[in-house]
């Protein structure tokens, strides 16, 4: 994108058919943005539309970027800009402490609902006593797998990133010979963006090397745990994971792995009902767990994902605006978005909702997967989290790419933290 290009006309580009209500002839236009990995763009569609219906106004989606890198750098643009285009922006979780100043407070809209979501999603939404956003949806990294090749083969899930290097070979190797020499033992987000800080963060967190900086501020990542955690992850390109994988989002992974291609994928939860869909080929042959330990003393971790809706302080309909925010994160629709899409809910209740249940067993399963997953360092570096995330994703891409070695590119990356922190504070 480029900076001399109209703000409003490069968003004006962006819109999809309005969603009118009852009576739009004289409605307020609300804009929303909206992503579009998977289903979500049509979850949000239908939800924009149902709230149209009710309150007789109407909606403008906003198409934006897949990838989160460069959704946060439009909307940077955007509200830089103080541009009104759009009035609710889906913002991920570790954006709050980024984008905060320019969202309204959502605490007087919400009022008694708030209680209902977990309490540290809340927390992490909050920013000076402001409530700058609304839980929409929660993530944490998983595991998916082919368990009718582990059953073919006669192996289990994996416990520890060793055991799965070892049976991706020895499964896409057999399946390789078997015919398919399409077949890769595991996939995953390995290009340069935010998706490769959160899978990097998942192999740190569970050879017990750190989160990069921890909740005090000291830079913790320039340690033995954490190179040997880069070193296994390096050692998977060409031979369990194909070359390519340098340049996968969520999306390319899942591709691989629903068309029959992959034996394991790390994702995140919206990919469980694209996988048993009735187009794909894997259908009623997917398992899922919860991401493996480093070793025997490792543990499993997975980094905390999700994404929030806030308001616009340049908004010219805020009221409006937060009803709509309000009305997508509330329960009824969490509860919909769960059962047909997947998407793990920020309400603690629906976790026991027995319908959600039999949709998406694993949101009970992994329950304490999700409840205790890894939080990346972006509250306690707050404006610089992206430049924090930034550096922390080419030195692990340096590593994975052969250009480095793991101990010298955190030594390098620890450096240049410093400098950022400029003695510790952020």
């Amino acid at each position: 994108m480029k900076n001399s290009k109209p703000v409003g006309l490069f968003v004006s580009m962006l819109f999809g058919a309005a969603l009118c209500g009852a009576g739009a002839a004289h409605a307020a236009k609300i804009s929303i943005s909206c992503g579009a990995v998977g289903q979500e763009y049509e979850f949000c569609k239908t939800g924009a539309e149902a709230w149209a219906k009710k309150t007789g106004n109407e909606v403008n989606l906003v198409s934006t970027p897949n990838s989160a890198t460069e959704r946060l750098a439009l909307y940077q643009q955007l509200l830089a800009a103080g541009a009104p285009d759009i009035d609710v922006f889906q913002i991920d979780v570790v954006w709050p402490g980024i984008l905060g100043n320019h969202f309204i407070d959502l605490a007087p809209f919400a009022k008694d609902v708030v209680k209902n979501h977990f309490p540290a999603i809340i927390q992490n939404n909050t920013i000076d006593g402001k409530l700058v956003a609304m839980p929409w949806f929660t993530d944490a990294g998983m595991l998916y797998y082919r368990k009718d090749l582990l059953e073919k083969y006669g192996a289990k899930p994996p416990q520890t990133w060793q055991e799965l290097t070892e049976t991706a070979k020895k499964i896409q190797d057999a399946e390789r010979k078997g015919g398919n020499d399409k077949m890769w033992g595991f996939v995953w987000q390995g290009r340069a963006y935010e998706g490769l800080t959160c899978n990097a963060l998942e192999w740190v967190a569970s050879y017990n090397g750190g989160i990069v900086v921890d909740k005090d501020g000291k830079i913790t990542i320039n340690n033995p745990q954490a190179a040997a955690a880069l070193d296994t992850a390096a050692g998977w390109i060409k031979t369990i994971s194909p070359e390519g994988v340098l340049n996968y989002t969520e999306e390319e992974g899942r591709g691989v792995f629903q068309s029959g291609n992959a034996v394991f994928m790390r994702n995140w939860p919206y990919a469980w009902p694209l996988a048993q869909g009735p187009e794909s080929a894997i259908k009623g042959k997917v398992g899922v767990s919860a991401l493996p330990k480093g070793g025997a003393d490792g543990r499993s971790a997975a980094a905390l994902g999700g994404w929030q809706l806030a308001v616009s302080k340049y908004s010219k309909n805020k009221e409006l605006a937060a009803d709509l925010a309000v009305y997508l994160t509330s329960t009824e629709e969490q509860k919909r978005r769960a059962i047909k899409g997947a998407y793990n809910p920020t309400i603690e209740s629906l976790y026991k909702d027995q319908e959600i249940l039999a949709a998406a067993p694993f949101m009970g399963e992994l329950y304490d997967t999700f409840v205790n997953a890894v939080a990346r360092p972006s509250t306690v570096t707050g404006a610089k989290y992206n430049q924090v995330s930034n550096e922390f994703w080419n030195a692990v891409y340096s590593v994975l790419s052969g250009k480095a070695k793991a101990a010298d590119s955190l030594a390098q990356l620890e450096g240049s933290l410093k400098r950022m922190s400029r003695g510790g504070k952020w």
